[in-house]
């Protein structure tokens, strides 16, 4: 049991000579369980290395090893949910070195990818997908006369989504060669939560004589009750018999699912006391870099932390608010609501769309929820956000946490969208806040707003403009649909939407612009709008969002409706999946950093 995390390249003679999953197949299980131990101590030197997810691939080291030693990879398909937990194969997949650079700008991606190796047969991000692609891929190729397995490896956590029971469903009726692995470690990023966790614990309990009080029938078994051909639970981390289940259920017409108990963060004493804290490790730097906080970084909060703050303040006035995340509390900013409010958390899994029509029942017997929900996360839920609360009108703030780029984990979860699919929506109000106090003030007012609000916010910390101030309450609220005018300039106007304002703001000063911080996508501040298109000759849009559809195209579209021409400057995302790195390095790589801005408003100027 490791207790640290090795700064220097582990001895690893056995998988040094692993290039591709071949490699496994004349190993015996005694060698298997020494490449066992070198792949985890090689898991834990690189991650550290790196930074990512952890504790996920610790726990799967033997699994993967057995997936690899009897599937013939890649004639077969080997399928990740999520892919929190798929480190262990891009190892052996003919990536070990290359893993050193993942998460880097032009490294490895941090999920499969299938650009990225012929081994990585489905690309993933978000979780719960694993059974469906698993599913269409075996139909798929019995339809072409061939013969190759099929194996999708799902979590007890991703198990939660509502996607998964579909697709469930859906197989029962097939006749397909489809092996299904439930990787149950009780976790997904936080504890489990609800009935399915429960109902698998009462299974792995009843087998192993620790459940108390059995009633004197046979528990029901979820899985064999609607028709899938369940084995288990066994021990995941035993290889031989993992490998011998594997090898005879790929032989099996139809689905079939094996369960298999794993420990997250096996082999790490530290992520096994702690889960939740060892889900992800941040690069272990030998020398201080800008991912790490600098010292005026050290004087701000984080936007998940000031939305923390803000909603515990709250809620001390006002008893109806009520806090929902899908399997997100840590990471949205909950876990001090959940202890001071535990009545009025509801974590609700890994399943969005409940999360937005549960959010929408509260509101019609008069409560105000507020879903705190990553931006890429909140796409899984968009027919719930229009169905369910837009046409209704209900009364739900949507707190939308890294919206924008949130660099390592790259096109997966970049919040690119949120203001496109919002701002279109009727009865919608979307607030873009550019610092720490903006937040506070727009968080209060979107929250009285009667009806759907949204507020946006990025990853990692927020400007702050009045650094030595204390967290305040009162009267905080701004007006709906104002903007705030910074800066009168000669020619032309920045207009900034959300967290690059002290890029503006640089740009602004070097260039004398016109600095106007928009605060709302939706509405628009459309009298402000009037007076500044008499005022300068040309304007530039600054957004971290997607350009098609964002927040300079609701400018484009107002200059548009007055008849008045003129010349806008979108600055944004481009219509294309930004892929992963740091966060300051892809916004430079976009031409989103102050040189990349005024490089390109120069440009764009001398073409005019």
């Amino acid at each position: 049991m490791h207790t640290d995390i090795p700064t220097h390249r582990p001895a690893t003679p056995l998988l040094d000579r692993i290039q591709s999953p071949a490699d496994l197949k004349p190993l015996s299980f005694a060698e298997l369980n020494t490449l066992a131990d070198e792949l985890r101590i090689y898991l834990l030197y690189c991650v550290g290395q790196t930074g990512g997810h952890f504790s996920a691939g610790l726990g799967v080291v033997e699994l993967t090893i057995a997936l690899h030693h009897v599937l013939n990879l890649p004639d077969n398909d080997l399928i990740w949910d999520v892919g929190h937990q798929a480190y262990p194969h891009k190892i052996l997949t003919g990536r070990r070195d290359s893993i050193l650079n993942m998460r880097a700008l032009n490294g490895l991606a941090p999920f499969p990818k299938r650009e990225e190796s012929r081994f990585d047969s489905f690309g993933v991000g978000h979780s719960s997908t694993s059974i469906s692609a698993a599913l269409g891929m075996a139909i798929a190729k019995e339809d072409n006369n061939q013969s190759s397995h099929t194996v999708a490896v799902i979590g007890d956590g991703a198990m939660t989504a509502g996607m998964a029971f579909e697709a469930l469903n859906h197989a029962v009726h097939c006749k397909q060669r489809l092996l299904i692995i439930l990787n149950d470690n009780t976790m997904s990023i936080s504890e489990n939560v609800g009935g399915l966790a429960k109902h698998l614990e009462s299974i792995w309990q009843k087998k192993t004589g620790t459940r108390q009080n059995a009633p004197s029938v046979n528990t029901a078994n979820l899985f064999e009750d609607i028709g899938i051909d369940y084995t288990g639970p066994i021990d995941g981390h035993d290889i031989k018999t993992v490998s011998q289940n594997i090898k005879r259920l790929l032989n099996e017409n139809g689905p079939c699912l094996l369960h298999v108990q794993t420990t997250k963060g096996k082999g790490f004493s530290p992520a096994i006391s702690d889960p939740i804290a060892y889900h992800a490790l941040t690069k272990i730097e030998k020398v201080p870099s800008a991912s790490q906080p600098s010292a005026q970084n050290k004087q701000r909060k984080k936007y998940q932390d000031i939305f923390s703050e803000w909603l515990c303040e709250t809620a001390k006035h006002d008893p109806n608010t009520m806090a929902i995340t899908p399997a997100m509390r840590e990471g949205s900013g909950l876990l001090q609501f959940s202890q001071d409010y535990p009545a009025r958390f509801f974590d609700v899994a890994i399943a969005e769309q409940h999360a937005v029509t549960f959010a929408a029942g509260l509101a019609c017997k008069n409560k105000k929820p507020v879903v705190a929900i990553y931006s890429t996360f909140l796409q899984r839920a968009y027919d719930q956000i229009i169905h369910d609360v837009a046409i209704q009108n209900l009364n739900v703030l949507f707190a939308i946490d890294r919206a924008g780029i949130v660099g390592e984990d790259g096109a997966t979860h970049n919040g690119s969208f949120d203001i496109a699919m919002l701002r279109c929506l009727p009865n919608f109000i979307v607030a873009t806040p550019s610092n720490q106090q903006e937040c506070v003030k727009l968080l209060d007012t979107a929250y009285q707003y009667q009806g759907p609000a949204a507020v946006r916010y990025p990853r990692g910390y927020a400007l702050s403009k009045e650094s030595e101030k204390e967290f305040q309450k009162e009267s905080s609220a701004l007006d709906i649909g104002k903007a705030h005018l910074i800066k009168h300039g000669k020619h032309g106007c920045i207009l900034n939407f959300g967290a690059l304002l002290e890029q503006s703001e640089e740009v602004a000063a070097k260039m004398n612009l016109g600095l106007v911080d928009m605060r709302w996508a939706e509405p628009l501040d459309t009298p402000l709008l009037s007076t500044l298109i008499e005022s300068y000759d040309y304007f530039i849009s600054i957004e971290d969002g997607i350009i098609r559809g964002g927040a300079g195209s609701a400018v484009l579209e107002y200059f548009h409706s007055q008849h008045k021409v003129k010349p806008l400057l979108q600055l944004g995302h481009p219509n294309h999946f930004i892929e992963h790195g740091p966060r300051n390095e892809v916004l430079r790589t976009l031409a989103l950093d102050s040189k990349g801005i005024e490089e390109k408003i120069q440009k764009w100027l001398t073409k005019r």
